[in-house]
């Protein structure tokens, strides 16, 4: 009997492996962890045709503090490949005498409503305000930007190259924005603006409370500022189920797959760096307090807008990396909007902090250059001395650091994208205007070449009072 168990232990383990390793054998392969796809609405951008171009004999401003008399820049392939005082190109190039003439960055404006709130103005076109909740960030601008909105074309014309579109102010998170390149097209993924991160609207002060101050609140400051903290707690919890869940994923657990909340997602990805914030906000106080809550939930404000009383706090902007963007002299509309300056942004740039002119209106922005003009001079008024290199960073450079788009477009350097303005004159000039603009070397609007004027399929037609098409 002894024998007899041995043997029969012995054949049952033997059996008992075989029949494990069948076990193993047919057991299907682990699925992948579940992933999220954070853009499935990706740019499908191509530029336009360009060809080698040289533009010789010009002022030259580069966007980054550099001015150059009569200098020259080469563009070919789409992207700046030489830029100085002398410049050679090879044989064929078209070349562009610009005697007297100027040449700068293309300008970026990091506040626009075009195409979300389309001209014409009627209810129809009205698709900024997703004024149904106090946080709507799981909105998309993109989704409601009419690309036939002439008003792109009127931006090219003004030597606006490219632009952020936010939705508005009414909610404390309005939702994402979305940066584009300001070139005529059919749908919205055929202008963004490749490898730009999204963005997040976000508004402080009267604008929330008045919207939701009979609808459940928040009505009062302090309402607002809870209900941003109460995203940020849910945003981070949202957070932590995901980082856990793949935690346990290669722990080899087999964890529950967290409930996708677009909302959330978006409040998530500002957490983990991936979306840039730009928020609504007029008074130094709105500001500092914001800056308090960046610290308390991680997270980094790109720019506040609209900021009029950045002047108070510019030694805080400057501490804690934030942009500051602004008119040249438009306040006064509204009590938060009361106590702005004209010197606001020569005095933000002076104390080292990042200036930026913005529109906020789809006339503004066609003439930006003209807005950082004006600031330019009430700065000299007052004896802030800024030279007109280092002011055109206002339009250019720093619009595109706050998107975070500086390493392609901005400034005049080598490698970076042919997004450029040549202008009749000095561009701080209230008689200057743009002769040519291009966006990625290829010409988007020549001055002299009316049949080149782009015209959406909206104005087929019906042109606008004045307009010459």
């Amino acid at each position: 009997m002894k024998i007899l168990s041995t043997y029969a232990g012995v054949s049952l383990s033997v059996l008992a492996s075989v029949l494990l390793a069948s076990c193993d054998a047919e057991q299907p392969e682990k699925e992948p962890p579940v992933t999220l796809n954070k853009n499935p609405f990706p740019s499908t951008y191509q530029a336009m045709d360009s060809e080698p171009t040289l533009i010789t004999n010009v002022h030259i401003l580069d966007g980054v503090g550099g001015y150059i008399e009569s200098g020259s820049v080469f563009i070919s392939d789409g992207k700046i490949k030489a830029i100085g005082k002398s410049v050679s190109a090879p044989d064929g190039t078209k070349t562009i005498d610009g005697k007297g003439q100027w040449v700068t960055p293309g300008i970026i404006d990091v506040h626009s409503h075009l195409g979300v709130y389309a001209t014409p103005d009627t209810a129809s076109h009205s698709d900024g305000n997703e004024m149904t909740n106090p946080v709507t960030a799981q909105a998309w601008a993109e989704h409601s930007i009419w690309p036939q909105d002439p008003g792109f074309h009127r931006a090219l014309i003004g030597g606006v190259t490219s632009l952020q579109i936010l939705p508005g102010s009414a909610n404390l998170v309005g939702g994402r924005s979305v940066t584009v390149k300001n070139v005529p097209n059919r749908v919205i993924q055929d202008m963004k603006f490749p490898g730009a991160p999204y963005g997040i609207k976000m508004a402080c002060g009267e604008n929330p409370k008045r919207v939701y101050g009979k609808k459940g609140g928040p009505g009062t400051r302090m309402g607002n500022v809870a209900g941003y903290r109460q995203a940020w707690a849910d945003a981070q919890d949202y957070k932590n189920k995901w980082d856990r869940y793949y935690a346990e994923y290669d722990q080899g657990k087999d964890p529950k797959v967290p409930k996708r909340d677009l909302k959330l997602e978006t409040l998530a990805g500002v957490l983990d760096g991936e979306i840039i914030v730009h928020m609504h906000c007029y008074r130094a106080d709105d500001m500092g307090t914001m800056l308090d809550v960046m610290k308390e939930f991680n997270y980094q404000i790109g720019s506040f807008h609209h900021a009029v009383e950045s002047y108070k706090i510019a030694d805080r902007l400057k501490e804690n990396n934030v942009c500051s963007s602004m008119w040249a002299d438009w306040w006064g509309f509204k009590m938060e909007a009361y106590d702005g300056i004209q010197e606001n942004i020569p005095m933000v740039h002076a104390a080292g902090a990042c200036a930026i002119v913005h529109s906020d209106d789809d006339k503004g922005i066609q003439r930006l250059n003209q807005e950082a003009a004006k600031a330019w001079g009430n700065g000299k008024r007052v004896g802030i001395e800024i030279s007109q290199a280092d002011a055109w960073q206002w339009l250019s450079a720093n619009p595109a650091k706050s998107l975070g788009i500086f390493d392609q477009t901005g400034s005049l350097e080598v490698g970076k994208n042919a997004d450029l303005v040549l202008w009749s004159t000095d561009p701080f000039s209230t008689y200057a205007k743009t002769v040519n603009v291009y966006i990625d070397g290829a010409l988007a609007f020549d001055r002299n070449d009316p049949s080149s004027w782009p015209v959406s399929d909206f104005e087929l037609g019906q042109p606008g009072e004045g307009d010459s098409k």
